[in-house]
């Protein structure tokens, strides 16, 4: 392992990932395994904690990163003052010699001062537990002793890119524990490049894919053209498919100034072939090389000059997922064909969106349509089905983020803008890279269809903690499914009845309450459905009175100075019990067709009195409560505090609602951009309060769980499993990633207590 802060890239191996990152580490492996790699040097991430430690701008960097991320007008004044205080800083005087001198080493192989390439290398980068591949910025065609310096320091300075600050906030990684290594390495001078998957980057067949553009292979990587398109059978060495794209834009270096500019396609290259069949299967020999040497497949970014090919980079391929083969071939007639980027077929409205501006149009359930996605979007390609771009290949931004988030897309269309319009009702196969206008039932029962639906690559962790997933509506019960969770450990009532179209007291007024207890119950039913026999447990009314009051009929909604304090939870039930009574008459209906899997889930409680009426209530109105689970959430740190009378009452579990008793026990108003950064689920004093509530209902064993926010953090997640927690209820998107913690944190107590017993 080496300890110098500048090293030559031939020095350093997958041993030294903590030092020189994920794709520092890889191209020395490749070096080793004489692969053709341009030389280079590493400036290694301790140069950087050296630089951040030696210039004292720690304290400031990582407080400037404490902020809401979800919104983006804060998380860019976060970007802003921490890119600064990198920027401003200086480089120490033996750090700056050694990469002056190592630069100088390169430029012996020029006739001149060496045009270089600085990439990132973050040490976070490239580890099969996330892809950050890309939120760290490459800079292209530097030259000049100054100029290299400079190059470094902004690289470092992407490290807290918002795109970046944003990832590591929701895959639970510690700003501070990142750190991030500049690799230099000799430019190539590419007349072609682009991307090579060694195996198929969504099912994992043994098929290599290969994207190239002309120029360099940023056009290709960042998505800003739409690349050629091959695909070779691994098997034999067949090429089983050219795709040949309009390319009307590339990046080369402008032979006056050196830098790297856009410029158009010559008009007699725009469709004409990339590589030619001799290159794509010398490609593919290399594929297989890297896939062998690493064991596992390969993203490789490669160049070609002069016939001669380079391999800039190989990361692994980390969302590989596979779906079980299917005999049926259905003749279609797709309205727009792409690339198919994430697996996963969806069906909604589009909404075309051109800029930031425009991210409030996409609700839950839409279907995100834009010439090509950016880091801005990505709060409401969360909350989209699927996505579909005109540009764009497998590596840029939305086929990398669609993946991680389980959602379907569809890339390089060409034309999606132009042919879509806001409002139309669109089907998108992920897979096969189609989009269909209207509903096309054949794929959406291909979706549903437990025999084929996509599943993990990677077998399910088996844990002795169950791992649930929140569902706030039926429309999100085919994802939840496909995360095989042990059940749902959160199903919103309120979010169903938000999506009707009238306030409850209206369809009581009209003397319709039967057709509102329907809906409770169509809605309800299809998730207890999906999941039986697994647990599902529904959460009673929870909705502040302000969301409420848009709605048909909620004109009579107080108005509250604080609704998140005010009539709420179980609170406003046992007012209104006129409403509770329709809760109940939906449950009672559902255990009735069979669903003896449901658990009701009482929310808001602060004293064990109400838990006990809601019981009565509850039995009052025929509902056999000794047939089911009752639980409470434990949001308000009153419930926690005295959670053995509560379980004195009689319960069969609680559930942390961590949102509110974060906010309730530290005194800070999560929506509130003044106070937000003081915001956080580990403080002392809320990890105390669970510790207690586990360490209680496990002595009698009322089951525990979490269904909040911080159930998604893998940090909070560990430090739970390790206190006892029973069940963990994760958002969609971070049921993998959870689950994967918890066996690793399952795995490390066994370990622990084995050695212990030596």
């Amino acid at each position: 392992m080496v300890n110098d802060s500048v090293v030559w890239l031939e020095e350093v191996g997958k041993e030294d990932i903590a030092i020189v990152g994920g794709k520092g580490a890889s191209l020395g492996e490749m070096i080793r395994a004489e692969l053709p790699v341009p030389r280079g040097f590493a400036v290694t991430a301790q140069a950087f904690r050296r630089f951040i430690d030696e210039n004292g701008i720690s304290d400031e960097l990582f407080s400037a990163l404490e902020v809401d991320v979800d919104d983006a007008d804060i998380l860019r004044e976060a970007e802003k003052r921490a890119k600064k205080l990198i920027l401003d800083a200086g480089i120490s005087h033996d750090i700056e010699k050694s990469i002056i001198s190592k630069y100088r080493e390169l430029c012996k192989s020029e006739e001149d001062d060496a045009f270089v390439a600085i990439r990132s290398s973050a040490t976070a980068e490239d580890l099969p537990d996330a892809s950050f591949a890309g939120q760290q910025d490459t800079f292209l065609n530097i030259r000049g002793e100054e100029d290299v310096l400079e190059a470094v320091k902004k690289c470092w300075a992407s490290l807290y890119g918002a795109r970046a600050i944003y990832y590591r906030v929701k895959q639970g990684f510690d700003h501070r524990k990142v750190n991030l290594c500049a690799v230099v390495q000799l430019m190539v001078d590419a007349e072609k490049a682009g991307v090579m998957f060694s195996s198929h980057p969504s099912t994992g067949e043994p098929v290599t894919i290969i994207e190239g553009a002309w120029g360099l292979g940023e056009s290709v990587v960042s998505g800003s053209v739409s690349p050629d398109y091959y695909a070779v059978d691994k098997r034999n060495r067949k090429i089983t498919e050219r795709r040949i794209a309009i390319k009307n834009i590339m990046h080369i270096k402008d032979p006056q100034t050196g830098k790297t500019v856009e410029l158009p396609v010559p008009e007699d290259k725009r469709d004409d072939r990339v590589l030619d069949d001799d290159e794509i299967l010398k490609l593919v020999e290399l594929g297989d090389i890297v896939e062998e040497l690493y064991g596992i497949p390969q993203d490789v970014e490669w160049a070609i000059k002069d016939k001669e090919i380079f391999m800039l980079q190989s990361r692994p391929i980390t969302t590989i997922k596979k779906k079980k083969e299917t005999k049926e071939k259905e003749a279609v007639s797709a309205l727009l064909e792409g690339l198919g980027a994430s697996p996963g077929i969806a069906y909604g409205e589009a909404k075309l969106i051109s800029d930031a501006s425009e991210l409030g149009k996409v609700k839950d359930g839409d279907i995100l349509v834009a010439v090509m996605t950016t880091p801005d979007m990505v709060p409401a390609m969360k909350r989209a089905s699927a996505i579909v771009t005109d540009e764009g290949g497998l590596t840029c931004h939305a086929a990398i983020v669609s993946r991680e988030l389980g959602c379907p897309a569809v890339v390089g269309t060409r034309k999606a803008t132009s042919l879509l319009t806001d409002g139309i009702l669109i089907t998108v196969d992920g897979e096969k890279g189609l989009v269909f206008n209207g509903k096309k039932e054949s794929e959406m029962a291909r979706a549903l269809d437990p025999e084929k639906t996509v599943s993990f690559a990677r077998s399910k962790p088996i844990t002795a903690t169950e791992i649930k997933v929140n569902v706030s509506i039926p429309e999100a019960t085919a994802r939840a499914v496909e995360t095989q969770a042990d059940g749902v450990g959160l199903l919103r009532i309120e979010h169903m009845i938000l999506g009707l179209p009238k306030h409850p007291k209206q369809y009581i007024k009209e003397g319709k309450a039967d057709e509102y207890v329907n809906e409770l119950v169509l809605r309800i039913q299809t998730v207890v459905d999906a999941f039986y026999p697994k647990p599902v447990w529904v959460r009673t009314l929870d909705a502040p009175t302000d969301e409420f009051r848009a709605m048909e009929g909620g004109e009579g909604e107080p108005i509250e100075p604080n609704p998140m304090l005010g009539y709420r939870g179980i609170r406003r039930d046992l007012i209104d019990t006129e409403h509770f009574e329709l809760e109940v008459r939906a449950f009672r209906e559902l255990i009735k067709r069979g669903y003896n899997n449901i658990g009701i889930m009482i929310p808001l409680v602060q004293h064990p009195s109400e838990l006990r009426r809601a019981k009565e209530f509850m039995r009052s109105k025929g509902l056999d409560i000794d047939k089911i689970d009752i639980g409470i959430m434990v949001e308000i740190p009153a419930a926690a505090l005295i959670i053995d009378q509560f379980i004195s009452e009689g319960l069969d579990f609680v559930s942390f609602g961590t949102n509110d008793l974060t906010q309730y026990t530290l005194a800070v108003d999560r929506n509130n951009e003044h106070v937000a950064h003081l915001y956080n689920e580990m403080h002392p004093g809320v990890m105390k309060l669970i510790e207690h509530v586990i360490t209680e209902c496990n002595k009698v064993g009322v089951k525990t769980s979490i269904c909040g926010q911080a159930g998604s953090n893998p940090k909070v997640a560990k430090r739970l499993v390790e206190l006892g927690i029973t069940s963990i209820s994760a958002n969609i998107d971070a049921v993998e990633t959870v689950r994967e913690m918890v066996a690793r944190t399952e795995m490390q107590l066994i370990l622990k207590a084995t050695r212990e017993m030596k």
